[in-house]
């Protein structure tokens, strides 16, 4: 059972690395980010606690797939198998559980606790057989395949629209925007394949506009909705929701800039480095992006002139 979990610490690090981080600081912007969400939700929404709680339990079903559970069967037997999945579940809850007793939900940290350890009995199938439909077309691939595999963001997004305007809380509705955004920059992460950007008949430039006009498109048809009911029930602070909304679609651009300016690499520590200066002084994108445009027509050149 030890050489599972140092097996699984091994791999996180890797994974931290593959984005250009050292493993120690990884883990603490990752600490960092999430104490400040959670200040950010109960400062915020009433509904803290039970957001808290949902995306624990996100978490722990990715851990109950069938495929995976399946192998733990297979490799350690019944009996550690239900061990390793117990401790597993408790040490992915711990941080939700610690927040929940800071925050004194103490009834709700119990009920986390007790569906943590009852989920490690049950196995589930997470993976469909059907396609799941999209308002998306085929080209813009990014949207159409990212979509598919994070579609459960936005009922949650318009769930908490609905929230913050019957808890009359702007901020939780803000939430909301940033979270569809956060989802969709998601989907410009990792770099493609170069078959599918030496298959478009265009240059650098018309590519990247094309991609930029395909993200503009389409983040902007998820967000609308919350955007749209905001304006309604918040008109006296209009400006925010529209700022939020101008911020968003920036740093979507963006992404995608930094994305092809370290093709066909992924992003890496200079252009982390970059997007994250641009969250703290958004005025900085000015520079950034006009830098990172000009980097990426030089690695397209390579792909789309050849």
């Amino acid at each position: 059972m030890k050489e599972y979990f140092y097996l699984q610490f091994v791999m996180a690090n890797r994974r931290i690395r593959e984005v250009g981080l050292n493993p120690v600081v990884g883990y603490i912007l990752g600490l960092a980010a999430f104490i400040f969400l959670s200040y950010y939700l109960f400062e915020n929404s009433e509904f803290a606690k039970y957001l808290v709680i949902l995306s624990c339990l996100s978490l722990l079903f990715n851990l109950s797939e069938k495929r995976r559970t399946e192998f733990l069967l297979a490799t350690f037997g019944n009996k550690l198998e239900n061990r390793i999945r117990i401790l597993e579940n408790i040490i992915i809850s711990l941080p939700f559980l610690i927040v929940l007793i800071y925050y004194n939900a103490f009834l709700e940290s119990l009920l986390l606790l007790g569906i943590a350890i009852l989920i490690a009995a049950f196995t589930f199938q997470i993976n469909f057989n059907f396609s799941i439909p999209t308002p998306f077309s085929k080209r813009p691939f990014e949207f159409l395949v990212g979509f598919r595999k994070t579609f459960f963001m936005y009922p949650i997004a318009y769930i908490l629209t609905g929230l913050a305007i019957n808890a009359d809380n702007l901020n939780l509705g803000i939430f909301s925007m940033i979270l569809v955004f956060l989802t969709a920059l998601n989907y410009y992460t990792k770099p493609e394949d170069e078959f599918y950007i030496w298959i478009h008949a265009e240059t650098p430039n018309t590519f990247l506009l094309n991609k930029i006009i395909t993200a503009t498109k389409y983040s902007s048809l998820l967000v609308l909705p919350i955007l749209v009911s905001l304006l309604i029930f918040f008109p006296a602070d209009f400006k925010w929701p529209l700022l939020i909304f101008m911020f968003g679609l920036l740093f979507i651009w963006t992404i995608i800039l930094a994305k092809y300016s370290a093709y066909p690499l992924k992003m890496n520590i200079p252009e982390g480095i970059l997007i994250a200066l641009s969250v703290y002084f958004p005025p900085l994108l000015l520079a950034v992006m006009p830098y990172l445009y000009f980097k990426s027509i030089n690695n397209l050149k390579v792909v789309l002139d050849d």
